[in-house]
């Protein structure tokens, strides 16, 4: 097609009609000897028509009023035209305009740019859309005005399709097809945005991939090693991810209106319920991996049915047997609770599953809490701990975010870190109770317990801080320190007081028995020190010493060959089993304070409340005493406070005792004065 555009510009032949023979600068014809000249004009001609033609991707010349000029094949194709059709056509007709490229585009045919790239979508004779990347080139004439321009378009439908597929993998679980870990904290970022951030709801609408097919298709047969997060990473079952879980009594509300869970009138708010079942490992392991992948579909089928309808609702499964229902823009407690109240019940109903009817429970930690002032950390670690505090306090349940809770977990977590570098800062004392005699008023030992000197804290007793040791496994060097620092006391009083052979008795945890050789450890520490092993008495609950395996009566028979006196603690709370009694080698049995505390009520044989308690306390006490001594055993009565507790303890023939009415524990100092007779008197004060 030969014309001019509105500029005056001559346009370029559509129909392939030869080049014109004067110059096109001063319409003359050409001098001669030109001719090669023109043939290498007709050769680039047919070469670019050649190109335009035949070119993969669509291309179209456009004039100044956007109607296109000229299209190749590829272009009409690409939605469902003719060449000929397009020829006139306004490209908007063709390319959906929308408000930011249309002024780019402006801007280039102007002339104030040079190229646009913009990914566009078009508009396919049959009605459907095709998604295309469109690069716009300006062509100016030989005084640099603009003249036409270029438009190259490249079809990237399927392009998109796929990474619509790679980016659904990529954020949902290849096992349940629900959001995963990505996507939760994706939209949880967007929820804990402030108001005038404009955020997107944590809606659950996901496009799926426009063929159908969802992510990990074929995948859901898994082996149990965990969620994928990135692009084709998902072989996601019921494994715990890696790293990268009602209450009988719900925590009183706080007084502030925020953290009572009352919405702000210019605050927004945000709810979390995370969620673990119970018992799901037991599943994996009777019936297989393969029956936990199909109730793992199930749970979140049920969750997806159930929960994540409503505006600002997104079910997600975050790894393993974890679970999570994020709740944008919420209300306040209240409305949180109630969810996690259905949550539990809706796990509670029993799932069919490849012909096993199956019963779970789930654990449901819930918070929520103004946006302003939290993050998405702090919101999933505290539901994380909230989730923890459901299962230790009996599972199937929900409980509600404590703050003060929350801090005294924090506590035992910063104190759990600093046990072991406390040790080596020379952070940890020994103080020592007297162990008394109830028939003679003379001290025969002395119970070492350890003390904390935080910096922080002050001084902390072995309550606070041993079963923090005992889980981290932090008592075995601290243990070791304490046997050591003990022995090495007694042999100063043995030094002093040859005559009166002071024992002193170091308490053993059961982990020390099972991760340390102690048997080795003590045989050490007596050595080091030169304490015979006669003088040390080591105390161990009844729990670690009839527990399941042989290994701690091994070792005990060890020690009780070398010597060493053998002391179970806290005797009658434990087994309590009284057939080991006489197959073990123990030389001691401590009784627990809660039979000591029925004698301090009032004298058997006096009106007064607790008298029957008191009898009864007192007949087992001497049943007790009575079997140990027909066992060749001796017993220790700790917890007495009064004289009249000890002369009623020493009639059923207990043969010592401790406690603060003979003494508090003190520094060694104390032990050593009243050995001298100095402080007997004020001890018993």
């Amino acid at each position: 097609m030969n014309g001019t555009t509105t500029d005056g510009a001559t346009a370029p032949e559509s129909t392939g009609s030869p080049l014109m023979t004067v110059c096109p600068t001063c319409s003359a014809p050409p001098a001669d000897g030109t001719d090669q000249l023109l043939d290498a004009l007709r050769a680039s001609e047919s070469r670019f028509r050649a190109a335009f033609a035949d070119a993969g991707i669509g291309m179209a010349l456009i004039d100044s009023t956007d109607r296109v000029i000229e299209a190749n094949p590829a272009l009409a194709a690409m939605i469902g035209r003719e060449v000929s059709e397009l020829v006139r056509t306004h490209i908007h007709d063709i390319i959906e305009a929308e408000d930011t490229p249309r002024r780019l585009y402006r801007e280039l045919v102007r002339g104030e740019r040079d190229r646009l790239r913009m990914e566009k979508r078009l508009k396919h004779r049959e009605g459907r859309t095709v998604l295309s990347k469109v690069t716009l080139s300006l062509i100016r004439d030989g005084a640099g005005r603009p003249m036409y321009t270029l438009a190259m378009v490249e079809d990237i439908t399927e392009q998109r399709r796929l990474w619509d597929r790679l980016k659904y993998q990529a954020l949902h679980d290849p096992l349940t097809r629900l959001p995963n870990r990505a996507l939760f904290f994706e939209r949880l970022d967007a929820a804990c945005l402030r108001a005038d951030d404009h955020a997107e709801p944590a809606t659950q609408t996901f496009r799926r991939p426009a063929n159908g097919t969802g992510a990990g298709t074929g995948i859901n047969t898994g082996i149990n090693t965990g969620i994928g997060v990135g692009i084709g990473v998902g072989t996601g079952t019921n494994g715990k991810a890696d790293g990268n879980g009602g209450r009988p009594a719900v925590p009183a509300r706080a007084t502030t209106p925020a953290a009572a869970g009352e919405r702000q009138p210019n605050g927004r708010r945000v709810g979390l319920c995370y969620l673990d079942l119970d018992g799901f490992a037991a599943i994996n392991e009777t019936l297989g991996h393969h029956i936990g992948d199909q109730l793992l579909v199930a749970v979140a089928a049920r969750l997806e049915i159930g929960f994540a309808r409503g505006e600002g609702r997104l079910v997600a499964r975050l790894g393993g047997d974890e679970f999570a229902v994020l709740v944008a823009d919420s209300e306040g407690n209240e409305q949180l609770t109630a969810l996690a109240g259905r949550l539990v019940a809706a796990l509670q109903k029993p799932f069919e599953v490849a012909g096993h009817q199956l019963v779970v429970t789930a654990s449901v930690g819930v918070v929520e809490r103004p946006v302003e002032g939290t993050t998405p950390t702090d919101l999933v670690k505290d539901a994380d701990s909230t989730l923890y505090w459901s299962k230790a306090d009996g599972r199937a349940r929900w409980t509600l975010y404590d703050p003060d809770r929350g801090a005294h977990q924090l506590t035992r977590q910063l104190l759990t870190t600093a046990l072991r570098p406390a040790l080596e800062r020379g952070e940890f004392s020994v103080e020592y109770q007297p162990l008394v005699g109830l028939a003679d008023g003379v001290v025969h030992g002395a119970e070492a317990l350890v003390r904390w000197r935080h910096p922080r804290y002050g001084t902390l007793s072995p309550d606070r801080f041993i079963p923090l040791a005992e889980e981290s496994g932090a008592i075995v060097p601290l243990g070791k320190w304490v046997l050591e620092e003990s022995c090495r006391q007694a042999r100063r009083w043995l030094m002093e007081f040859p005559d009166t052979e002071t024992f002193v008795s170091v308490n053993l945890a059961a982990r020390q028995i099972w991760d340390s050789d102690v048997v080795a450890d003590v045989a050490q520490a007596l050595e080091s020190s030169g304490l015979p092993a006669r003088l040390l008495q080591l105390e161990i609950t009844e729990s670690a010493l009839l527990g399941p395996g042989g290994r701690p009566l091994q070792a005990l028979q060890a020690l009780a060959d070398m010597g060493v006196r053998i002391a179970i603690d806290d005797f009658g709370t434990g087994y309590s089993n009284l057939a080991y009694l006489s197959r073990l080698p123990v030389h001691v049995l401590k009784l627990d304070g809660t039979f000591i505390e029925g004698f301090r009520d009032p004298v058997p044989g006096r009106p007064g409340q607790g008298s029957r308690r008191t009898e009864a306390d007192e007949q087992i006490v001497r049943a007790m005493v009575q079997l140990a001594h027909a066992l060749g055993l001796t017993v220790t009565a700790e917890g007495i406070e009064s004289a009249a507790q000890a002369e009623r303890l020493r009639l059923t023939g207990c043969d010592t005792a401790q406690g603060w009415y003979f003494a508090r524990p003190g520094e060694a100092a104390l032990v050593a004065d009243i050995l001298r007779g100095t402080r007997t008197g004020e001890a018993r004060a």
